[in-house]
């Protein structure tokens, strides 16, 4: 079966070396970035230094896998972090990421790649975050008894381990020292399978988003928005259909809306403007105090500064529902923010236990965020009191997987 599996990967690599010669810009850049990544790394190495490899996905696990790394820099200062990325979605936005020490794409996995790159940096620990089962990888470090982690796991019974056909790569998991998983579901779907050396600790976002919010950035635009009687929404990484939804509501109402679009291009920053009508209008990054004072609805026509703005509102939306999936729903509950949504969002966890915990809520049109919201923003403020409790008392309950972790990982 590895020869198989051999087999796929190297297919895989001849067809994205072909993909990437028409044009096709994350391939290219998938491909170009494993280009001489022996000798671009070789560079890099620091002989003798103490390293730790961690191993993300995309721009999400890093997300998870980033607590964890900041906690073992501050505590061990004299450890080196290796941070690989599979996907140009999360290395090309974090490739300048200060808290590690070599970042770069992860070459492809092959018995010769995974050998050479264990050689080179020869790490003390690897930590793989949320999934990526690397076999070759996996192998070398095994044989060689590096400790390997596998953090914020999910497992389901979709997946091939649970499979009657997937004997083979079931075995892949004896490769791990320890699973920390984010679920008891995952824990006895692992059992099932007799994996034992699993522990259920949660999502490190939790910890994360914690941490954002105490360092979160005073903004005098949005102070200046905020002020008055006039109750205040705010939609992150909204989408199109999300817009529409808000305006549909926020054009019959005296409230006030923050919108902090997913892509703040032109067009789009104008598009949303054109919803409004009869409101006024002011965009982040060209209005001041004065004027966002006087204003209805705020465009945040800039990026980097949504997991701050969330510290103002009192109830939230958050885009993504109405297409591929969600955004990160914890950088507005960490603030004790109940948050609506789309209908496509089971498939993450958060969203799904904050709903079961009613300060979460999902809806399928306007008219449902219109009852929503009427029920939160009531003069009395007593649905919105509860639920805000509720949001602020779930992510609390939920953090501390950074320090179960640490803990096994004996850095």
């Amino acid at each position: 079966m590895r020869y198989v599996y051999n087999f796929v990967i190297w297919l895989y690599w001849q067809v994205a070396k072909l993909l990437a010669l028409f044009g096709n810009e994350k391939i290219r850049l998938f491909v170009e970035g494993r280009k001489n990544w022996e000798q671009n790394l070789a560079s890099k190495v620091e002989q003798g230094a103490r390293y730790i490899w961690f191993h993300v996905a995309s721009l999400g696990e890093f997300e998870q896998g980033r607590p964890v790394m900041e906690r073992i820099k501050a505590e061990h200062p004299d450890v080196k972090i290796l941070l690989t990325f599979f996907s140009p979605s999360g290395y090309e936005i974090r490739k300048n990421y200060a808290g590690a020490d070599v970042i770069c794409y992860l070459p492809m996995d092959t018995m010769s790649n995974a050998r050479k790159l264990v050689d080179m940096f020869k790490p003390e620990v690897a930590v793989f975050v949320k999934y990526e089962y690397w076999i070759n990888y996996l192998t070398e470090l095994n044989q060689r008894n590096i400790p390997v982690y596998m953090i914020s796991a999910i497992f389901l019974p979709t997946q091939a381990f649970f499979k009657w056909w997937g004997g083979w790569y079931r075995g892949v998991l004896k490769c791990f020292k320890h699973l920390f998983v984010q679920d008891a579901q995952s824990v006895d779907l692992l059992k099932s399978i007799g994996v034992t050396n699993v522990t259920a600790c949660g999502d490190t976002r939790f910890d994360r988003v914690l941490a954002i919010s105490k360092t979160a950035k005073q903004l005098p635009v949005v102070e200046a928005f905020k002020h008055g009687e006039k109750p205040m929404l705010i939609a992150g990484s909204s989408w199109p259909k999300d817009e529409e939804i808000l305006a549909a509501y926020f054009n019959g109402k005296s409230a006030r809306l923050i919108i902090a679009p997913h892509e703040i291009h032109e067009s789009h920053v104008k598009e949303i403007i054109s919803r409004f009508p009869q409101k006024k209008c002011v965009r982040y990054t060209q209005t001041n105090e004065v004027e966002a004072a006087s204003a209805d609805v705020l465009i945040i026509d800039c990026i980097g500064l949504l997991s701050s703005i969330y510290q103002y509102g009192e109830f939230g939306y958050i885009g993504g529902g109405f297409g591929v999936g969600i955004h990160n729903i914890l950088e507005a509950a960490v603030y004790g923010m109940p948050v609506a949504f789309g209908p496509n969002y089971k498939k993450f966890r958060e969203a799904v236990e904050m709903e079961k915990a009613n300060a979460a809520f999902h809806i399928e049109d306007a008219d449902q965020l219109a009852l929503l919201l009427d029920s939160m923003f009531a003069a009395d403020g007593e649905r919105l009191a509860k639920t805000s409790e509720i949001a602020r008392d779930f992510v609390a309950a939920n953090c501390g997987a950074t320090d179960a972790i640490l803990a096994a990982l004996k850095i």
